[in-house]
């Protein structure tokens, strides 16, 4: 998996740099798909066939494709953040997971620009490049810093959204949405954001960062509470101290 982004990257990050020239459609209101999404996307599932030929995928612009092995499946995002690459904001990543029997086993969450390669395998813990992850150890709200993703045109509901942004706010240090939600989570695991909420997301936004966020000590469900997360597109992340106290803002503002 670190094999394959590390060698899709390589040329995502030449289109980045070219950025102005990309030529890029329309997908839905402010949702754009590039020429990058689509070849990143062919190189990933090109070096994750070779590796294991009998895989499935589910991919975010080519769909799911069932393997002759229907219980192992790839979870790809090619650009998670294809807003900020097209807009020359350097936030974006690949985002590649493992699903094995509807569990999440391995993940890999790359940001090619500052070469900071997440990952994390069930068991074996979180990392960033060769050092150990593990989430923050904050323990008052008012000292803790969350991220979350804003609702836009035609995407998500904003009104419940504000009235949940308004309760953390007020007893938070801040609140950061940088947009994209892999590595939100990837931050999460890694100690530089106390937790993260979001609805509205695709499997393959959070697949990796699911697992990543466990292995890495921290808690994750739906914003209910759930464990559905991949199908419902609702996620809640956190530290085990901060997390119930979170949980139960956001479900205080929903009411």
């Amino acid at each position: 998996m670190i094999k394959a982004a590390r060698k899709a990257a390589g040329k995502l990050k030449r289109d980045y740099g070219e950025v102005d020239q990309l030529q890029v459609s329309t997908k839905g209101p402010a949702d754009f798909v590039t020429v990058a999404d689509t070849r990143t996307e062919e190189m990933l599932r090109e070096s994750l066939s070779f590796a294991r030929r009998d895989y499935g995928f589910l991919m975010e612009e080519s769909g799911a494709v069932i393997g002759e092995d229907p219980t192992r499946r790839w979870i790809i995002d090619p650009i998670d953040g294809t807003t900020n690459f097209i807009h020359g904001i350097p936030h974006f990543a690949i985002s590649i997971a493992l699903e094995e029997n509807g569990e999440i086993t391995a993940g890999v969450i790359y940001e090619p620009v500052n070469d900071q390669m997440f990952w994390a395998e069930k068991g074996n813990g979180a990392w960033l490049n060769d050092r150990r992850m593990r989430v923050s150890g904050r323990v008052q709200m008012n000292e803790a810093i969350f991220a979350t993703g804003i609702p836009f045109l035609g995407r998500g509901k904003h009104e419940p959204f504000l009235k949940q942004m308004g309760a953390v706010m007020a007893v938070s240090a801040g609140i950061r949405r940088f947009g994209s939600a892999a590595l939100d989570l990837a931050y999460v695991a890694a100690g530089r954001f106390d937790g993260f909420w979001e609805t509205d997301l695709q499997p393959w936004d959070i697949a990796a960062g699911i697992i990543m966020v466990r292995e890495a000590g921290g808690m994750i469900s739906e914003v209910n509470g759930g464990d559905q997360m991949l199908k419902t597109g609702s996620v809640l992340a956190s530290n085990p101290n901060l997390f119930s106290e979170l949980a139960q803002t956001i479900k205080k503002a929903s009411k």
